[in-house]
């Protein structure tokens, strides 16, 4: 039985990292199109661009902890719901 609980663990491991990579790579796509021209002038990021994807950055992650709360709260009531029937 405790082996079942460890394989438990290691798959909502591995699901979490899966989860934190996809959305490192959601956040980088979406910042890099909104921020960076598609034509590079320069090899350095421009202080425009670094201010551009800072914000980005702090918006996306603010959204993404906010949904975050958001279905946790819906799971706890669904989970009260259940346990009522």
């Amino acid at each position: 039985m405790a082996q079942t609980e460890q394989q438990k663990m290691q798959l909502i491991q591995d699901l979490e990292i899966e989860m934190m990579a996809d959305m490192y790579n959601r956040l980088t796509s979406a910042c890099h199109k909104k921020c960076i021209p598609p034509v590079y002038s320069d090899a350095e990021i421009a202080k425009g661009e670094a201010v551009c994807l800072d914000r980005c950055v702090a918006k996306f992650l603010d959204i993404h902890e906010r949904i975050g709360k958001k279905l946790g709260q819906l799971s706890m009531q669904d989970e009260e719901l259940l346990k009522k029937k």
